[in-house]
C-alpha cells in the first residue's frame, strides 16, 4: 500500500465521521452553533450569522492528533513529507505564519552564536518586517542595519555580495548571522548563494525572510533559499501555496548542526500558542500532496500566463519591477497614474490588489488564480490611456540616530501624538500597517523632519513615541 501524503488530514477526516463525543476543545465540539437538529436556527436569517462549515474539522491536540512542538506520531510524519518535498534537514509547521518562524529562527541563530561563542549581534537589511524588531526587542539582541544600493528605498534593500563582503570584513567580530528578506515585497529577489558564500567565508549564519517565496522550491531550476545556501529560512506558506492563512514554515539547511536541530521545537514553542489552529495544520499536511503531485506542472502553466500578462503590459507601456514569478509589481508614475489612482482603477474593475502606495501596485497571483482573471487585467491595463508622466519622487528615507535598544523602546511607556509634533521625540511601536509592515523609522530612533515627512508621505498621521513626564 503507498505512503499517504496527508496523514493529518487522513486522522481527522476519520475522527470527524466517527460520531465521537467530543469531551475536549474546541467548545463548538464540531456542531456550528447555529443549526439545529430540526433546521436553522433563527439567528442566521435575522442576525446575518455566517455558517463556516469547517466546525466538523476543528480539533485540538487529542490523544492521536500528535502535539506539533513535541511531534511523535502523525505530525512529525507530515512535517517529515514537508522536509523531504522542500530537501531540508529539517522543516516545521507554523500556524502562526512567518512571524513565528522569524523568532525562532533569530532565537536558534543567537543560540549557535552562544554555542560557539560568538557575538550576539545581528546585521539586518534595513527592509526587514517588523517582527524583526520585536524579535529584537523580545530577545534583546543589537542590530547592524545594512542599506542596499537602492537605500532610499521602503520596501526594497538590494544588498550585493560585494557590500556584504565589505561590512563583513571591517566588522570586529563576526555577527551572529545575517539577515534578507528575499523576495522582498516589490518581488525583487537578492543573490542568495553568493551571499551565502560571504557569510560562509566569514563563519556566519544566512537567514532569509522567504515569506513570499515557497513556491521557488518548485520551479523547473528550484531557487528556494534552501537550495541556494542560506542555513535558516521562513516561508509564508498562505501567501503562495494553497494553504490557510497562518500557515507557514520554519526551514532548517544540512549545514545546521544536530544539537542546534534538536532545539527547534522549542525556539518554536518559546514563541508560539499552545493551542495551535489544526485547521492550518491539515491545510499544511494537504497541501504536501498538491506539491508532490501536480505543483510543479501547475507552476508551469501559470508561468506562461504572467509571461503573457507582462508582455501585453510592457507593450502597452506600464513599467513592471521585480523578478518574482508570481508577483506583478506595477510603477505607474511613468505612465502617468498614481499607484493610489491605478488601484482605484483596479478595485473599481474588482480586481483587488495585494498592495499599493504612491508609487506602486503589488498584485500577487497563484496555479489557483482563474483565467478569467489574467484577461480581466490585461483588458483593465491595456484600457488605460497614457498620461503625462508623474516625475514626483518618494522621499529620501531618513538615517535617524538611535537613542535606545528596539527593546527599550517597545517595551517603555509610551503615547500616541500627531506627526507633526513627533520631531525630536523617539520613536516606540513601528508606525505602519501591513501589508507592507516595513517600518520607516525604527523603535528606539529620535524623529526628525524628514522622517515626518516621509511619514505623511506614505499616509502615516500619528506616532507611537515614548512617554515623556
Amino acid at each position: 500500500m503507498s505512503r499517504s501524503l496527508t496523514p493529518l488530514c487522513d486522522f481527522v477526516r476519520t475522527y470527524a465521521e466517527s460520531d465521537a463525543h467530543r469531551l475536549h476543545m474546541p467548545g463548538h465540539k464540531g456542531v456550528n452553533p447555529y443549526v439545529r437538529h430540526n433546521g436553522v436556527s433563527p439567528y442566521v436569517r435575522h442576525k446575518g450569522v455566517n455558517i463556516l462549515g469547517c466546525e466538523t474539522y476543528d480539533i485540538t491536540e487529542i490523544d492521536g492528533a500528535d502535539v506539533l512542538y513535541h511531534p511523535s506520531g502523525i505530525l512529525a510524519e507530515s512535517q517529515n513529507i514537508a522536509r523531504d518535498l522542500f530537501g531540508t534537514k529539517k522543516t516545521l509547521y507554523s500556524a502562526e505564519g512567518s512571524s513565528l518562524s522569524i523568532r525562532a529562527m533569530l532565537h536558534l541563530a543567537l543560540l549557535d552564536a552562544k554555542m560557539r561563542g560568538r557575538s550576539r549581534t545581528v546585521f539586518a537589511g534595513r527592509n526587514a518586517h517588523k517582527v524583526f524588531l520585536s524579535a529584537a526587542a523580545l530577545l534583546d539582541f543589537p542590530v547592524v542595519w545594512l542599506y542596499g544600493t537602492d537605500d532610499d528605498a521602503l520596501l526594497s534593500c538590494r544588498i550585493t555580495p560585494a557590500a556584504l563582503e565589505g561590512v563583513l570584513s571591517s566588522a570586529a567580530v563576526p555577527p551572529a548571522a545575517v539577515y534578507i528578506t528575499s523576495p522582498d515585497y516589490l518581488g525583487n529577489v537578492s543573490d542568495i548563494t553568493a551571499l551565502a558564500e560571504v557569510c560562509h567565508r566569514h563563519g556566519t549564519l544566512l537567514l532569509v525572510d522567504n515569506a513570499h517565496g515557497a513556491y521557488l522550491h518548485f520551479l523547473d531550476t528550484p531557487v528556494h533559499p534552501m537550495d541556494l545556501g542560506a542555513d535558516l529560512c521562513c516561508d509564508s506558506a498562505h501567501k503562495t501555496l494553497p494553504v490557510l492563512t497562518g500557515g507557514g514554515y520554519l526551514h532548517l539547511s544540512h549545514r545546521i548542526s544536530d544539537p542546534l536541530c534538536d532545539q527547534a521545537e522549542g525556539a518554536m514553542a518559546l514563541f508560539a500558542s499552545t493551542s495551535p489552529s489544526y485547521l492550518i495544520l491539515q491545510s499544511l499536511d494537504a497541501a504536501n500532496a498538491y506539491l508532490a503531485e501536480a505543483f510543479r506542472a501547475d507552476l508551469r502553466q501559470l508561468d506562461e500566463k504572467m509571461t503573457a500578462l507582462r508582455t501585453a503590459l510592457t507593450v502597452h507601456g506600464w513599467t513592471l519591477c521585480g523578478d518574482e514569478r508570481c508577483k506583478l509589481t506595477v510603477a505607474p508614475k511613468p505612465f502617468g497614474y498614481t499607484g493610489d489612482a491605478l488601484a482605484e482603477i483596479l478595485i473599481s474593475h474588482k480586481l483587488i490588489p495585494e498592495f499599493y502606495d504612491p508609487d506602486y501596485v503589488v498584485l500577487m497571483m497563484s496555479p489557483q488564480t482563474a483565467d478569467d482573471t489574467f484577461s480581466a487585467l490585461t483588458e483593465v491595463f491595456t484600457a488605460c490611456p497614457r498620461r503625462t508622466p508623474i516625475t514626483d519622487a518618494p522621499p529620501t528615507l531618513p538615517r535617524l540616530r538611535t537613542v535606545c535598544t528596539p527593546r527599550t523602546a517597545m517595551l517603555s511607556p509610551s503615547e500616541t501624538v500627531a506627526v507633526e509634533n513627533c520631531i525630536g521625540r523617539v520613536l516606540a511601536q513601528p508606525s505602519v500597517s501591513c501589508p507592507p509592515a516595513i517600518p520607516i523609522a525604527v523603535s528606539g530612533e529620535e524623529l526628525t523632519e524628514d522622517a515626518v515627512r516621509a511619514f505623511g508621505y506614505w499616509g502615516i498621521e500619528t506616532c507611537s513615541v515614548l512617554y515623556e513626564h
